[in-house]
């Protein structure tokens, strides 16, 4: 069967990792959570003292971690690994949610992560999402998506998950955050947060779960129905 690559791009709280990794199962692709990756950076400058403003800080961080993922035998789940540490619950708190986005918009930090990121889709049968997947990371994506909602129930969301991490934090805080965070996302220079004229878009807002992987599975096989038509035909 002809593989595809899957690009995911939206706004904080979307739903865009569950939903990413349930159409990853379904399709029996690999996922990519590439907003893991600038929160494993965020964790390990924060951790290390290292100033995202200090050209040498970034360029010695940058030489001396590495991002992996590995499905963690207890859970059976895909986790973020730190220089071999498993970092997937710390890279969830709100600490590190508070800078990721600052630290996304250091330049080299995004092309070392990129050009990371391009590596594991080479061989395609990927699902990957992020805020720069369809744009930057992969152009050429044979599907891209972009996911949206609005700001109460992406708010609501992100608490229910905080809460379910033993994780407090107030729905007005949360609120703020995503606020500030699509607006840093749209506005930075480098690699914003853009739809692309080729992605659907899904609004989460009022669908359940399973509509919205459902949507992106239906839309990846007529793809690869396509694409296989196309070979049996030439």
């Amino acid at each position: 069967m002809n593989k595809i690559v899957i690009a995911i791009d939206g706004y904080s709280g979307c739903g865009k990792s569950s939903t990413a990794k349930a159409v990853a199962k379904d399709l029996g692709y690999t996922y990519i959570d590439s907003g893991a990756m600038y929160r494993a950076a965020t964790l390990y400058f924060l951790d290390n003292f290292f100033s995202p403003t200090n050209p040498h800080d970034v360029e010695k961080a940058l030489d001396s971690f590495e991002v992996s993922f590995h499905i963690t035998p207890d859970s059976g789940q895909q986790e973020t690994y730190l220089n071999g540490l498993n970092v997937e619950k710390k890279i969830r708190t709100m600490r590190v949610t508070e800078k990721v986005s600052e630290i996304a918009t250091i330049v080299a930090i995004r092309k070392a992560l990129v050009a990371q990121q391009q590596k594991l889709g080479k061989k395609k049968g990927v699902v990957m999402d992020g805020r720069d997947i369809g744009s930057v990371v992969f152009p050429n994506a044979e599907l891209k998506v972009f996911m949206t909602a609005n700001l109460d129930t992406r708010a609501e969301r992100r608490q229910q998950e905080l809460l379910s991490k033993n994780e407090l934090v107030k729905l007005e805080a949360i609120r703020n955050n995503l606020a500030e965070r699509d607006r840093i996302d749209s506005s930075r220079s480098e690699s914003p947060l853009k739809k692309m004229d080729d992605a659907i878009e899904i609004d989460t807002s009022d669908i359940s779960f399973e509509e919205q992987v459902g949507k992106i599975v239906h839309a990846a096989r007529q793809i690869i129905d396509k694409q296989e038509s196309y070979a049996g035909n030439h």
